[in-house]
């Protein structure tokens, strides 16, 4: 039993690696100048890694780009520029903190602000000055009911915006990657995978991941439902809880002020599909921009978001 289980999970995932290879593939057929969202979480370096394999022994044919808050946790940040360099990729970064001095963006106010939001206008701005007229990103179905309304091939007007209700029949895996000028596309090849999918073949592939995916012990603030990791901004506010030395992973991995950490002891790989398993939680239930509205990531979204 234990051995057709087994079976079932290898030829699962190679199904679900085979798939999304074809859709990187078919995004460099499509089109001039695609890039690759990476954010350093686990899903962005599962698709880098994917990209490593469906171009083989070439380069990856199209860059790396992330769009940086100014509030990322530092580990993310070391994580990305050694896999980039290990991946012999180009780099993009654009960073918000340039579309706020240059009065594209308006930073937020108050001691719970977060910048979260502020990158919709640094990753449009960043498309458009590249050129790029094809965005992959790691987004997943089972993540957030707003993903679940995306295709493969999900089209966005010349300001961005994408319409949940008027996106292109994909029969028999044939995509449609058409657009006028000034429009561009997001790509998602893992729209088929789930979390459990993502961690099975990290686990089965032997990919490194950023620390933050462990369990560790840090300072965090119980803030909105979520708890945040305390840092120059995510100061503690009169009344909110603080735990010095608990013992915690994340996730997910983002904005440090609305990336919300969970308890947990699981420090390999086994033990996080264990948890995976069990948890009664979606992955995106920590996050404290997910939390402001009941449709904040489908407002985000239609505004340009990831």
């Amino acid at each position: 039993m234990e051995e057709e289980r087994t079976t079932y999970q290898v030829n699962h995932l190679a199904q679900l690696e085979s798939e999304a290879i074809y859709v990187l593939r078919e995004t460099a057929a499509q089109f001039e100048r695609p890039a690759l969202l990476f954010s350093g979480g686990k899903d962005s370096i599962v698709m880098a890694h994917l990209a490593r394999k469906a171009f083989h022994p070439a380069r990856i044919p199209f860059p790396l780009l992330h769009v940086d808050t100014g509030h990322n946790f530092q580990e993310t940040l070391d994580f990305r520029d050694s896999f980039v360099e290990d991946l012999r990729a180009t780099l993009v970064v654009a960073y918000v903190q340039d579309s706020i001095e240059q009065g594209r963006a308006q930073e937020e106010k108050g001691p719970l602000a977060s910048r979260n939001g502020l990158q919709i206008v640094t990753l449009l701005d960043a498309i458009e000055n590249n050129q790029f007229d094809a965005c992959l990103g790691g987004a997943r179905r089972d993540e957030e009911k707003a993903r679940a309304k995306e295709r493969f091939f999900s089209h966005r007007d010349d300001f961005g915006q994408w319409d949940p209700k008027n996106q292109r029949p994909e029969l028999w895996n044939i995509f449609n990657g058409r657009k006028h000028h000034g429009e561009h596309f997001r790509v998602f090849p893992l729209s088929n995978w789930t979390e459990m999918d993502v961690w099975q073949y990290i686990k089965s592939e032997g990919i490194e991941l950023p620390n933050l995916y462990f369990s560790h012990r840090r300072e965090i603030v119980h803030r909105n439902g979520a708890m945040l990791a305390t840092s120059e901004v995510v100061v503690p506010q009169p009344g909110e809880r603080v735990e010095t030395n608990a013992i915690v992973r994340f996730r997910t991995i983002g904005d440090m002020t609305c990336t919300g950490a969970v308890y947990s002891d699981a420090s390999d790989l086994e033990a996080i599909i264990y948890e995976v398993a069990t948890a009664r939680q979606t992955e995106r239930g920590a996050r404290a921009d997910d939390k402001r509205s009941e449709t904040a990531m489908e407002d985000r979204k239609r505004e340009g978001y990831f």
